[in-house]
Order: C-alpha cells, then structure tokens, then sequence
C-alpha cells in the first residue's frame, strides 16, 4: 500500500509542469488509477465488473469503462473498446471473444447478473485484475488528452481562463488526482450527446463554472464547488425515469476526496 505522504509527492511532481501537459510515469498513472477504482467499487475484484440499475451498458474495470451492446448505443462516451485497445497494445493476449472490439454480449443487466459466475465474465475478471496498470495508464491517457479537447470545444475568448484554471487545479498536491478521476468519472464535456437540457456535466463545464481562484488548494476548492453545481445541475435536467437522484450524495461524497491534500485516498 503506499504511503500517504508518498502518494502526494508522486502527485506534486506529476503537475508540477501543468502549463505543459500532464505526462504521468506509469507508477504516478497506478496510484491515481487505485483511488479511481475504490472511488468506482471498493477496490474489490466483483467490482470489476458491474451493470447499474436503469443503464443501457455495462461498467467494467477500475474506471467502470463503459461497454455497449450491439445495436444500443447511449449518449455517453464508449470507453472500454478504447481498453481493449490499450491492453491489446501492451502485449496481453486477449480472450477470443474480446477480440475486434465485439459489442457488450450481455442483453441487459439481468442477463449480465445471470451470469455473473460463468466462465465468460470470470474471464474477463481475471483480465481485469490482472491488468490495473494498463487501466491506469489508459485513464491517465484521457486526462492527458482532455484539455486539448476542451480548448478546442470551447469559444476562443474562453480559453485562456480555461487553460490557466486547469494549470491552477493540477499544481495542488492534489489535483492530477482531482482532474484525473473527474475526467473517468464525467468525462471531458466536449460531447454534444452528453447534455440533459442543453447543459452539459463534464470537464469543460466545470472549469467554466469555476472562480478565478489562486493555485493549489483554494484552486481544488473552487474546482468542487464548481463540479457539486455541475452535478446537481445534471441531476434536475435528467429525465425523471433515470432517478439520478440516488447518485448524488455518493457523487459528493467523492468530490470530498478531492479535498483531502493529506491524502489523496478517500476516507475508509
């Protein structure tokens, strides 16, 4: 397990040239991806492989990638054939039926539960936890491509604060973990499909909505208040038949984590 003061240092130097990119080695990529995968499901192996209540797809591995099945697309960002993209790049052998990025084979989430304990998903679980580095490193890759995206989405005359309010959240000890886990957790913004309403939750959203605040940690502050207001915003403009409003607590009580610059991980 690795030590708390450690944990932050790793995270210090890791933003410490934020202005230029975040570029995480690939111990700094594991830590994050750890909290990620508690802040997800516990860090337990089960929790690898998880379908909630009222979705259209599966949630897999420590970021809870999202995997569609054939034919049923939803409005938020496919992210696990990206994973096995990655883990097929990092030389691990993949099943044959996750070869070519087939869709989800389960038909909804009774059907993933039914089979919860057979041999195609004890398969997978055992991919999945065999494989936690390579899914840090995929997460890290989307928080090291998210401001490019986000730039580019947003008004020219909105950029310049965007950038310097992303550089001033990634200078606190803890705010590669914040912008890192906010990114797998909501996304970048920039997808028009992501909207209820017209307004968006990710990313880009959160840095508009933030105050100019100085760095380090007043900056993870204002990045909170900002994301907490963009949740909840999320949560009025959602259709009614999607009861979002079971999440949000558990949503805020995982900003919280962001705010703990004595330790990146959550409270047990």
């Amino acid at each position: 397990m690795l030590n708390r003061a450690l944990l932050c240092a790793i995270l210090l130097a890791a933003s410490s040239d934020a202005h230029a990119g975040i570029h995480l080695s690939a111990d700094e990529a594991a830590a994050i991806g750890k909290k990620i995968w508690k802040n997800e499901s516990g860090g337990t192996i089960d929790g690898l492989t998880h379908w909630n209540k009222g979705e259209n797809f599966a949630s897999l591995g420590i970021g809870h990638f999202i995997w569609y099945k054939a034919g049923e697309p939803g409005p938020f960002t496919e992210s696990f054939p990206g994973l096995l993209d990655a883990l097929a790049a990092s030389g691990g052998k993949l099943p044959v039926w996750l070869q070519g990025k087939p869709p989800c084979p389960w038909s909804d989430r009774d059907a993933f539960f039914a089979d919860f304990r057979g041999p195609r998903m004890n398969e997978l679980r055992r991919l999945l936890a065999g494989s936690i580095g390579v899914q840090a490193r995929y997460a890290a890759d989307r928080l090291e491509a998210a401001l490019p995206k986000i730039l580019a989405a947003a008004p020219a005359a909105k950029r310049p604060a965007l950038n310097v309010r992303f550089d001033r959240v990634a200078s606190a000890p803890n705010g590669v973990y914040a912008l890192m886990d906010y990114v797998n957790f909501k996304g970048e913004g920039v997808s028009p499909t992501e909207r209820y309403n017209g307004e968006g939750w990710g990313l880009l959203q959160v840095l508009e909505g933030m105050t100019d605040a100085p760095s380090g940690q007043a900056a993870v502050a204002a990045f909170v208040k900002s994301a907490d207001a963009a949740l909840t915003r999320r949560m009025a403009n959602s259709p009614p038949a999607r009861d979002e409003n079971r999440w949000l607590a558990g949503w805020r009580k995982r900003l919280l984590t962001y705010l703990d610059h004595e330790a990146v991980a959550p409270p047990p």
